[in-house]
């Protein structure tokens, strides 16, 4: 019997304790989280394959919870700390220790970080100004969030072509 698929999250309904003007933002999140896996089920080829010179999987995957994390990090008003920098530094090289499955558990546990952030933002800050980076380029919390939202959604449809062409390519 096939399975039933769901409509996209954003035709789910409310996100549980999540404002009402932050509901796309956790929409996308989940909606990435539930493609990225759905994606990655079964994908056994090198994580750092690079099909006609785009960014490989194990980059996105290193960069969605990086993302993520930096853009979070600053609508709560907070710098990066020298770990963050670090990883930054280190998103997209080889590295065997970061396996499919540690970096999907990575991802996922970012979306969640992510959503109880959401759920403690109180909607009164949105407009509130939030600098961004050592420059303190301007933005507000609901700017960061916002992009935070379709930032991963772009780099999930980035790595959702590359892992179907890397897949076809090993049929």
């Amino acid at each position: 019997m096939p399975v039933e698929k769901l409509p996209e999250y954003w035709l789910r309904g409310s996100v549980a304790g999540i404002s009402p003007f932050l509901q796309p933002v956790a929409h996308a999140l989940l909606q990435a989280r539930e493609e990225v896996n759905e994606m990655l089920i079964g994908f056994t080829d090198d994580l750092w394959q690079q099909p006609a010179g785009v960014a490989s999987p194990g980059f996105h995957l290193q960069h969605l919870s990086g993302v993520l994390n930096r853009l979070f990090t600053y609508a709560k008003g907070q710098m990066l700390t020298p770990e963050q920098l670090q990883l930054l530094k280190e998103e997209g090289v080889k590295n065997s220790e970061l396996t499919l499955e540690r970096l999907i558990k990575n991802f996922n546990r970012q979306v969640e970080d992510s959503i109880e952030q959401l759920k403690l933002t109180d909607e009164k800050t949105l407009n509130d100004f939030r600098g961004v980076g050592r420059a303190q380029l301007p933005s507000t919390v609901l700017g960061l969030l916002m992009h935070a939202a379709e930032h991963t959604m772009r780099h999930t449809g980035q790595l959702l072509v590359t892992v179907k062409i890397l897949k076809q390519s090993q049929s």
